[in-house]
């Protein structure tokens, strides 16, 4: 197909709470394709996902609110790319900013600052090439802003109390504050409800990871006098450890932490001001306000498996980070941008129950490595962040989803399981473009580059209603010119075609001879309807 010429999905919005009720006796005709528990970021952007491929889904909060606190405050380049293709981050780059360096406090001044956050120019293939500091309640607003764009909502003050499973589906018990209680009956069932998971709970599943020594630090938002935005301000604690506070980017805001190894601690505001009172300069009236706080405790971990029949974890109900490195809210938006395309291709495109199997095989991986790396910083008290946290280097060589039919490839050339990267060009008319807006939405894009004898129709039938875009970059019609060269720089000089999943990772890479035959076998067998044996 024509750059312009991509299938539509499914025309259909997330339902409305009304619509969704059941009894048991309903169980063999569920009201709702799938049935999130929990509407933090990776409840919200897994509905997101959901509901721009039409897939009916059902988000309940138990909480009254939507999450209140800044908690962590790092977007990776990862998952600003995500926020790209979700439709968030134009939004999310509005309200968010920098980190400004750490201005270290002693006997009232700052006698030295440090930059933690180490910044990074962008390139042609990463345009997002630094964190974005953006408050966590900031990110779960603009993901329900945009949830609510595409027709879905949260069910708030709605918790999920019990559920069962069979061979169709998930029946969920759900309840509201004034004990009300209904039943749902779902397809499946995703389990976003943090890591104290109700869910992972009743599934019994054990959590393994590394032993945190013992410790807590209380978190707060605050609003105060006395302190300029251009510094992440921090102070030794007599006690031992340290409290900071970091001028929260699009707001009049400060996130507090003070870390220290004394007593439990009082939480309440007038607690809170009394801290900063004491181990700063600031008085009990510069803080003027205290929005909102916390007890953290350290913890580390994750599910033994991340489906379980029906049902599958995401997010901190399958994985708990030390905050370290900003790596958990980041590790779990993925989580539901993995999971959410594979559970579209199978209730909306005909893909076999096999594909979500892959969620877990890909994610847990992922999840066990970030573990190591927020777990080695929490240790180390290091105060540098650099690159290797951005989450740019996530692949998925080793997944059963993955072809690389390609031979002779030189060291660090880009392989099938990457990331695919993004390359400015133009259109034939010289419109300027760039690959990330083209992967932009819920279809699989096939990239041919100096390929032009694909056989488009057969991949396109293989697609059959998957959403495809096809792109060619040369031939008698192509879709692309690679004026600058930042293409090839990008996906090597070699002709070669790409088929590029929903979520931006290479499946297949081919040789032109033989990639007709390699995507539609991906097409057929991986990621829609399998042919019938004769």
């Amino acid at each position: 197909m024509a750059l312009n010429d991509v299938k539509e999905p499914f025309a259909g919005t997330s339902a409305a709470a009304d619509d969704l009720e059941a009894t048991a006796s309903d169980a063999a005709a569920p009201a709702v394709e799938v049935l999130i528990s929990g509407a933090g970021p990776t409840g919200l952007a897994l509905a997101v996902d959901l509901a721009r491929r039409g897939v009916t889904a059902l988000l309940v909060e138990r909480q009254p609110t939507l999450s209140r606190g800044a908690r962590g405050t790092g977007v990776q380049p990862r998952t600003q790319e995500v926020y790209d293709d979700l439709g968030v981050l134009p939004a999310a780059r509005a309200a968010g900013g920098d980190y400004p360096p750490i201005g270290f406090w002693e006997d009232g001044r700052i006698v030295r600052t440090h930059q933690m956050i180490e910044r990074v120019d962008p390139t042609p293939s990463s345009p997002y090439s630094n964190a974005l500091m953006l408050p966590q309640w900031r990110n779960v607003e603009l993901l329900h802003d945009r949830l609510r764009e595409l027709g879905g909502d949260v069910q708030l003050s709605t918790g999920l109390t019990e559920f069962t499973q069979d061979a169709d589906g998930v029946t969920a018990h759900l309840a509201d504050p004034g004990t009300a209680r209904r039943t749902v009956r779902a397809r499946y069932l995703v389990a976003c409800d943090g890591g104290a998971s109700t869910v992972r709970k009743q599934l019994a599943v054990p959590m393994s990871g590394p032993e945190l020594a013992p410790g807590h630090a209380v978190l707060a938002d605050v609003r105060l006098d006395g302190l300029d935005r251009d510094h992440w301000h921090r102070w030794k604690l007599s006690t031992g450890g340290f409290l900071s506070l970091l001028p929260l980017a699009g707001t009049d805001g400060f996130q507090m932490v003070a870390a220290a190894a004394t007593a439990e601690p009082d939480t309440s505001p007038d607690a809170v001001r009394a801290l900063v009172a004491e181990h700063t300069h600031l008085t009990l009236d510069q803080v003027r306000e205290v929005l909102w706080t916390s007890l953290y405790r350290p913890k580390a971990g994750m599910a033994d498996a991340y489906r379980h029949g029906r049902v599958f974890l995401a997010g901190d109900a399958a994985h708990i980070h030390s905050p370290a490195g900003g790596q958990g809210l980041n590790t779990s938006v993925q989580d539901a941008y993995n999971l959410g395309w594979k559970l579209g291709q199978v209730l909306r495109h005909g893909a076999p129950d096999a594909l979500l199997d892959s969620y877990g095989t890909e994610r847990r991986p992922i999840a066990a490595r970030i573990l190591e790396t927020s777990t080695g910083l929490h240790r180390s008290g290091s105060l540098h962040r650099g690159r290797d946290l951005h989450q740019l280097d996530i692949c998925y060589p080793e997944s059963p989803l993955t072809r690389e039919l390609r031979t002779g490839l030189p060291d660090g050339a880009l392989t099938a399981g990457d990331r695919a990267p993004d390359a400015p060009c133009t259109t034939p008319d010289g419109t300027p473009t760039h690959l990330f807006a083209l992967f932009r939405g819920p279809h699989f894009t096939v990239l041919a580059v100096d390929a032009p004898d694909l056989d488009t129709t057969a991949v396109d039938e293989a697609a059959g209603t998957t959403p495809l875009r096809i792109l060619h970059t040369t031939g008698p019609t192509p879709d692309l010119l690679d004026i600058d060269g930042h293409l090839r720089a990008a996906y090597g000089p070699t002709p070669a075609v790409f088929l590029i999943r929903p979520d931006g990772y290479i499946a297949v890479a081919a040789p032109p001879e033989s990639a007709t035959a390699a995507l539609t076998e991906a097409l057929l067998t991986h990621f829609g309807a399998a042919p019938v044996a004769a």
